[in-house]
């Protein structure tokens, strides 16, 4: 999980690049307009990326270490031209709003 959490915050902060999935072009929109609409968790079991589907352990303390470094990024957030490879183009205010409901979501699961 903290794997799969620092990649997708390296991915928000414009340090990593993922090619724009063909589904999501259909429906990245409408998913994002319906995760970001109201204060409800994420759903379990939610569809990820490909790319952030981890298999193998990881070392524990070196992940943490880098997630809450890369979570204190958002602190100076600037990369306005996002454009995350499921949702399409998010503006900085939806990257903030979606980047909480996601680690809150992955926090929950520890009853963090």
């Amino acid at each position: 999980m903290l794997k799969h959490c620092t990649l997708s915050e390296e991915l928000n902060l414009g340090k990593q690049n993922y090619k724009r999935v063909f589904i999501g072009r259909l429906f990245g929109k409408m998913s994002l307009n319906s995760i970001l609409k109201d204060d409800k968790h994420l759903k379990r079991n939610s569809p990820t990326l490909t790319e952030f589907k981890i298999t193998e352990n990881g070392d524990v303390p070196t992940e943490r270490a880098k997630l809450i470094s890369l979570l204190e990024e958002y602190a100076n957030f600037s990369n306005h031209n996002f454009v995350h490879p499921f949702f399409g183009k998010m503006t900085a205010e939806q990257v903030g709003y979606f980047v909480y409901k996601h680690t809150d979501h992955h926090l929950r699961q520890f009853n963090s």
